[in-house]
């Protein structure tokens, strides 16, 4: 079977998509979900059963339709759960709202494109042309689709050490912790050593609490910066405009926005302020300046701009103050067995004093991968092919404005799109979900308008 469109994934992007298809899509076509985890639509993030792993966004910017800004407000309400608009939901009940919203709309089967959900991952594209793309699935079956759209995500980030650096400990080390089996072999009062102080490292720290953990905490990072918390609601500060001089050199932007907090502005509203020309001025930027703000500035970027709830902060924050949470700023030299557990070495950030400590788990929160092909067979595949190319730093698939995949003459593939993470190279803030509900509205819109311009094209081929 030709279907109309495939959606290649089984993340928050995905649902994204699918969502909007079925807004957009007259009952006639047909659309191919093409994906092999159960939880489709929730990924990773909004999978979690855990409540205290919170939402970073406000629940009045999480619907899942733009048209519709207080959706998932009015799911809360509808299900009894007291969180206001400004509050921080639960990931698990942001899942869960997902799942109901799709099923609604799949419920009204009559007057929606038929929806096939395919339990397999693609592993190989075999044609990609105007005709349509054609894939290899990992059950042994095929699928053709006029148009694809690819939602696969990014994968988790590798241990930062190099091939034999790690000496006999591998039993001790959780290179996915969102594979949460690995909570109920922690003793209670087991040290626990985790790489990384980002969002990931606040999830994991809480998800022990939860299930029953009191022992140490060690956190290593080389800055050892962790998230900001946004502040409570009632005093919450207003978004402020960002002012932007001439000069797009990181050096000059930075500087702007320091004078700009100097001078009274919150720098949460600055941030704040940014979202809306984040985008924009990503794409002002030269490749250099690109790579040199992914060098000298994407550490504070990350813990200022991706905050996370008042709530949460706070647990954190008596966590430290207890001493059950310590935070290391260093580099990570190696890990080995020693008498106590692991023994990990590392290289103090300020004293470049080579320091030590015991731990009995080793757990890699070290963030996700930039989204590049690595993780992915399929794309693998793709880019030995020609069919795609990777962004020039590394950030993901080469795409265009449109969202539109380019392959490796720079020439958009013939209805092949990509959404969400995969094309952060063109958008940089498309990971949070204000930003790719926008994306997967407009790359639905594309789809619909160019399905329509081909069955009138059929039509006039073959009238009546």
């Amino acid at each position: 079977m030709l279907y109309d469109v495939a959606v290649v994934g089984s993340g928050f992007s995905a649902i994204a998509v699918t969502i909007n298809l079925l807004h957009l899509l007259p009952a006639s076509t047909s659309i191919a979900v093409v994906g092999d985890d159960p939880g489709f639509g929730r990924g990773t993030a909004y999978r979690t059963e855990f409540y205290v792993h919170r939402l970073n966004v406000p629940a009045g910017r999480m619907s899942v339709v733009p048209e519709k800004p207080d959706d998932f407000v009015e799911w809360l309400e509808e299900h009894m759960k007291q969180v206001s608009a400004d509050g921080f939901a639960s990931r698990g009940d942001y899942g869960l709202y997902l799942r109901d919203r799709l099923a609604s709309l799949l419920r009204g089967h009559e007057r929606r494109a038929r929806v096939d959900f395919v339990r397999a991952k693609a592993t190989n594209c075999t044609q990609c042309s105007k005709a349509g793309l054609v894939f290899h699935l990992d059950n042994g079956g095929e699928l053709s689709a006029r148009n694809v759209v690819l939602c696969l995500g990014i994968g988790n980030a590798d241990l930062p050490l190099a091939a034999g650096k790690i000496d006999a400990v591998e039993r001790r080390i959780v290179r996915n912790p969102w594979r949460l089996s690995w909570l109920s072999k922690v003793g209670p009062s087991d040290t626990i050593c985790i790489l990384g102080s980002g969002l990931t490292m606040i999830d994991q720290v809480l998800a022990l609490r939860v299930h029953g953990h009191r022992g140490l905490v060690r956190v290593l990072s080389r800055r050892g910066l962790l998230p900001h918390a946004h502040p409570p609601a009632d005093r919450r500060a207003p978004a402020v405009e960002p002012k932007l001089g001439r000069s797009r050199e990181i050096s000059a932007l930075l500087a702007g926005f320091r004078k700009q907090v100097r001078d009274g502005a919150d720098w949460r509203g600055l941030m704040d302020g940014l979202r809306p020309v984040t985008q924009e001025l990503w794409q002002q930027l030269t490749k250099e300046q690109r790579a040199r703000f992914l060098r000298h500035g994407l550490a504070w970027w990350n813990i200022h701009r991706h905050r996370i709830a008042p709530q949460i902060a706070s647990r954190v924050d008596a966590l430290k103050r207890d001493g059950i949470v310590t935070i290391h700023a260093g580099f990570l030299e190696t890990i080995r067995e020693g008498t106590r557990g692991a023994l990990v070495s590392y290289r103090e950030r300020q004293s470049r004093q080579p320091r030590s400590f015991n731990a009995d788990w080793i757990v890699n929160c070290t963030g996700m991968e930039r989204a590049g092909v690595a993780h992915s067979p399929l794309l693998r595949q793709m880019q030995q092919q020609g069919l795609i190319a990777a962004d020039e730093l590394g950030l993901g698939l080469s795409v265009d404005t449109d969202s539109r995949v380019l392959g490796l003459q720079e020439e958009p593939q013939p209805g092949l799109y990509a959404v969400g993470a995969l094309t952060a190279g063109q958008f940089w803030e498309i990971t949070a979900v204000p930003d790719i509900r926008i994306q997967a509205k407009s790359v639905a819109s594309a789809i619909a308008e160019t399905l329509r311009l081909h069955h009138r094209e059929q039509r006039n081929a073959h009238p009546d």
